[in-house]
């Protein structure tokens, strides 16, 4: 398992969808999940202190996990199957570890809250993890799926998409 944090979550200006980017914690590459609308806020919402007037429903989660005397552990991206992540909230209820499927964006919606571990499977961030090379670095290069570097035009395409998103609005570095 490959601890994670969530890096940043971005806008695409034309389509107004969402991309939620998690950071490998000792790597540099990158998962990117597609997300809702509702799920990137409520994630945006935790990472940046702020709270709903009244509780969201993962709030409520965390909530009924404390009041039952459980705590949320962990959330684990636990697969990728037909381009669709799958993910589990791992709660400990006194010696008991109960696993609860979820949608990857609820369930990191919840570790957020829960400040537990985000981690994803070794052969889901293999198959789907991306190397973004910084500016700084002078490499013009990035990997895609196994590690292998993307050509020039696919790299194009992948510049041409993070460049319609807007990241000023969710973006959130690590203070790490």
């Amino acid at each position: 398992m490959i601890e994670t944090i969530v890096d940043s979550i971005r806008v695409n200006l034309v389509t107004q969808n969402r991309v939620l980017f998690l950071r490998e914690v000792e790597g540099d590459r990158h998962l990117p999940i597609w997300i809702g609308e509702f799920e990137a806020h409520a994630i945006a919402m935790e990472l940046q202190g702020m709270s709903a007037q009244r509780p969201m429903p993962y709030d409520l989660v965390k909530s009924l996990v404390g009041e039952l005397s459980g705590s949320i552990t962990r959330v684990v991206v636990t697969d990728l199957s037909q381009d669709i992540f799958y993910a589990r909230v791992v709660v400990q209820v006194g010696s008991q570890t109960v696993e609860i499927d979820s949608r990857p964006s609820d369930a990191i919606a919840i570790a957020v809250r829960a400040k537990c571990p985000i981690l994803v499977d070794d052969l889901v961030m293999d198959r789907a993890g991306i190397s973004i090379a910084s500016e700084d670095d002078g490499d013009d290069g990035a990997s895609g799926e196994g590690g292998e570097t993307l050509s020039a035009d696919q790299l194009g395409i992948f510049r041409e998409f993070i460049n319609t998103l807007d990241h000023d609005d969710f973006e959130r570095r690590s203070t790490s």
